[in-house]
């Protein structure tokens, strides 16, 4: 026994000493590096606590709250709607005072405020139910789940361009948002199957204070990451020089629209929304007039994609290495363009299965090389700006996108059967799906042409100090804040 502690000579501190560094060598490996694996673990964690606080939210209203109630569908839906509108409203906002506040007390502050709220809701969930009237228990719980994803509107761009900061190289940039897509898309496929369980054996408050002890542990997460001397200098200037909301704001949307490398990255992003976002919607019509399947099969539908979106972000780091970011963002345009329309044709549900779990891996890589891409054309003191006028419109392509394949599936097209060439056969559902593919094959076209062609030495040339009218039409140069930090 002796030997194991203190084998040759050397105590077990001396022995320690030596394996913590090739522990770290490994950390680094898998996950980019320490400070990025520390954020990354709180990711993952709170994560999957905010997918079976959601799940437990919308299960408990449809079948507790408002149970044999015929407004338990829109109860439900409202509680998707204050999501929503917190994104939208508080989004634009937030990033201006991401850019002008310290990036890490953003993201303990919002994390100790979504804590403090969904623990509160825990205790509140204590009460019986008749205690309070349907009406106030869904006051309550839109508010929370709003100030939730309004607090979420600072946390995320402050993240992401922490990121940035503590991971430099772009191919380890794809790698990293490759394993956050990854986190998401495997909690997206765990947390769910929790949330049940934990609501009809053990109550309500049991799924919520996961959620709220999930915020702690990511709080403690970022609490641990060291931050570059530059971001704290930033930060801190920043602070000294802030202007009122409106003019930060103007100059975020003016730097935005002047930046042709950003304008050029929005256009790809939003033409491939307005292909991807009629996909979801649509499937299990697709199941069931195409695939000629049971729609109780949706969940392995789903689940495949899932699995694949897990894939291609594990792979997105090692082909941003081959490739480039660049290439990478415009050949998974390409290669889900093409895939979508191959699905498109199916008859038979396996086939399909493999398609989706296959078409899914693009979709990672090219979300995981369009990061980098971002993060290296825009200047970092306008980085929350950014995400604030980048997240809003992509978004509103994607829900209008739903929108209008919706309207078509159930008007135009309701019924729609033809054939082409005296054998393909056409449908309602396949036609969406198909001008959706060549929405998303213009994109990778356009961004195959519009996109930087080296946005690693684009990032170099901005912290060289080339004046910031030529990439964001305005006057003064970069070169000098970068130096003083």
């Amino acid at each position: 026994m002796g030997d194991i502690g203190q084998r040759g000579g050397r105590s077990s501190a001396e022995a320690d000493h030596e394996v913590q560094p090739d522990l770290r060598a490994r950390a680094g490996t898998f996950l980019v590096n320490r400070d990025f694996a520390r954020l990354w673990y709180g990711q993952a964690i709170s994560t999957v606590g905010d997918f079976v606080f959601d799940t437990t939210l919308t299960i408990w209203v449809a079948t507790q709250l408002f149970a044999r109630s015929h407004w338990a569908p829109a109860a439900v839906s409202g509680l998707m709607l204050c999501a929503l509108a917190a994104i939208i409203l508080v989004g634009p906002v937030a990033g201006v005072f991401v850019d002008r506040w310290s990036r890490r007390r953003t993201m303990l502050a919002s994390e100790v405020i979504r804590g403090l709220l969904v623990g509160l809701l825990t205790l509140v969930t204590l009460l019986p139910r008749d205690a309070l009237p349907a009406s106030v228990w869904l006051i309550i719980l839109y508010g929370v789940v709003f100030v939730v994803n309004a607090a979420g509107q600072f946390f995320n761009p402050a993240r992401f361009a922490t990121v940035g900061e503590i991971v430099a190289d772009e191919a380890d940039r794809a790698k990293a948002v490759g394993l956050g897509q990854a986190t998401a898309a495997t909690a997206a496929v765990v947390g769910p199957p929790l949330a049940a369980p934990l609501l009809f054996t053990l109550g309500i408050q049991w799924a919520l204070l996961i959620n709220a002890l999930s915020y702690a542990v990511s709080f403690f997460a970022v609490r641990s990451v060291h931050f570059p001397m530059a971001a704290v200098a930033r930060a801190t200037g920043e602070a000294a020089r802030k202007q009122a909301w409106r003019v930060e704001f103007a100059a975020g949307v003016k730097m935005f629209t002047g930046n042709r490398f950003l304008v050029a990255l929005l256009t790809v992003a939003v033409i491939s929304s307005l292909g991807v976002g009629a996909v979801t919607p649509l499937l299990v019509f697709f199941m069931s007039d195409n695939l000629h399947t049971s729609t109780r099969l949706l969940g392995l539908m789903t689940m495949a994609y899932g699995l694949g979106s897990v894939a291609g972000s594990l792979v997105s780091g090692r082909a941003a290495r081959l490739v480039g970011a660049r290439n990478l963002t415009w050949l998974g345009l390409l290669a889900t363009g093409c895939l979508l329309s191959v699905y498109a044709r199916q008859t038979d549900f396996t086939a399909a299965l493999v398609l989706m779990f296959l078409m899914a891996i693009p979709v990672a890589a090219l979300n995981a090389g369009l990061s980098p891409l971002l993060m290296a054309v825009t200047p970092k003191d306008f980085m929350g700006r950014m995400i604030a006028v980048f997240t809003p419109v992509n978004m509103a392509a994607s829900v209008g996108s739903v929108v209008i394949a919706g309207c078509l599936a159930s008007t135009v097209l309701a019924g729609f059967h033809a054939t082409v060439a005296g054998r393909l056969h056409v449908g309602r559902i396949d036609t969406i799906y198909t001008v959706s593919a060549c929405l998303i094959v213009a994109s990778g076209i356009y961004g195959c042409v519009a996109l930087p062609r080296s946005s690693s030495k684009l990032g170099d040339d901005l912290a060289g100090g080339v004046p910031v009218a030529t990439l964001t039409g305005q006057p003064g140069t970069v070169g000098a804040t970068e130096s003083s930090e």
